[in-house]
């Protein structure tokens, strides 16, 4: 079963640096795109970040300079470094990955069970 895992968030003071992590497993012939999206109370989810297969990334004006997105290919693997961080920045991100299952022709969206971040003071 293909799922998406995250890691990495927590409790952070106003200022202060976490970094997300988030591994592909399962049977995968592949993955294209991979992005974070957060998700404040009493807002909708929006975009953070993303980065294609070869390493093009697009963040949100929000988190320009103070985040950035990577993947490791050979780990099936995206992580959102997040610095600078502000009270607004508190949400549940969730991590999103285009992937095609082995045993499918197909291409799907996959996404994380979403992991707290919470950006205190």
């Amino acid at each position: 079963q293909v799922q998406l895992v995250e890691s990495g968030g927590g409790l952070v003071q106003a200022g202060g640096s976490l970094r997300l992590s988030c591994a592909a497993s399962g049977s995968i012939f592949s993955i294209n795109g991979m992005g974070w999206y957060r998700q404040a109370p009493g807002n909708t989810r929006e975009l953070v970040a993303e980065i294609t297969r070869g390493g093009s990334t697009n963040y949100a004006d929000s988190v320009k300079g103070r985040f950035t997105i990577s993947r490791d290919n050979a780990k099936n693997t995206v992580y959102l470094q997040m610095n600078s961080l502000k009270i607004e920045d508190t949400a549940v991100y969730y991590c999103n990955a285009r992937m095609r299952p082995a045993i499918s022709s197909i291409e799907y969206t996959y996404w994380g069970q979403g992991t707290q971040v919470t950006v205190s003071s």
